[in-house]
């Protein structure tokens, strides 16, 4: 069993989503097509440049550090239990991973997905109002009381470092960079 500090650095994909439309939630798909420095194939938060509605009003030419959205299967269970119905895709996501404390990765950590794809972490996602608009009360219900740790738990964003497929039930694997992990001392 791991301890709260250790990482588990191999999980898996449990689903795949995108959606050309801005849209809260993204419709599931059999496979999703990641594209170097450009993001989801045919996702409306794909591009060089910002492509956040809000964010893209004000300041088009920022680099878009949003390009994938990663969210743990995990949060659902808890979610379920404080009466939300929540599933992949619901919440806006790319990717839905298994077996991975993404919120707990460092930012510039690498997730391979698939036999080729490869994300850098580049934050966590901060959920907004539009949370409630979906399922109202469910914003609280992903900020953390926690006095450590992070403070939300609706995933993580990242950028397209390698490109490649990715489907239902591929690999998942944590390349953290050297200098961000400890392995634990042997008792």
């Amino acid at each position: 069993m791991l301890q709260k500090h250790e990482f588990s650095l191999r999980g898996r994909v449990v689903a795949v989503a995108a959606d050309r439309g801005h849209h809260f939630s993204k419709p599931t798909q059999e496979r999703i097509i990641l594209v170097e420095g450009h993001g989801v194939e045919g996702d409306a938060h794909a591009g060089p440049f910002i492509r956040h509605r809000y964010l893209a009003r004000r300041h088009p030419r920022l680099p878009n550090l949003r390009q994938v959205h990663l969210i743990p299967s995990e949060l659902f269970p808890s979610l379920h239990e404080a009466g939300f119905e929540v599933g992949a895709g619901d919440l806006g996501e790319n990717v839905t991973t298994a077996g991975l404390d993404l919120e707990r990765l460092p930012l510039g950590t690498l997730i391979e997905l698939g036999p080729s794809a490869v994300i850098e972490l580049t934050g966590l996602r901060t959920p907004c109002i539009l949370i409630d608009r979906f399922r109202a009360g469910l914003k609280r219900h992903v900020l953390s009381s926690a006095e450590t740790g992070p403070p939300f738990r609706s995933g993580v964003l990242g950028v397209v470092r390698a490109g490649g497929m990715v489907a239902a039930g591929d690999a998942a694997r944590v390349r953290l960079r050297s200098s961000s992990f400890r392995p634990t001392p042997a008792m």
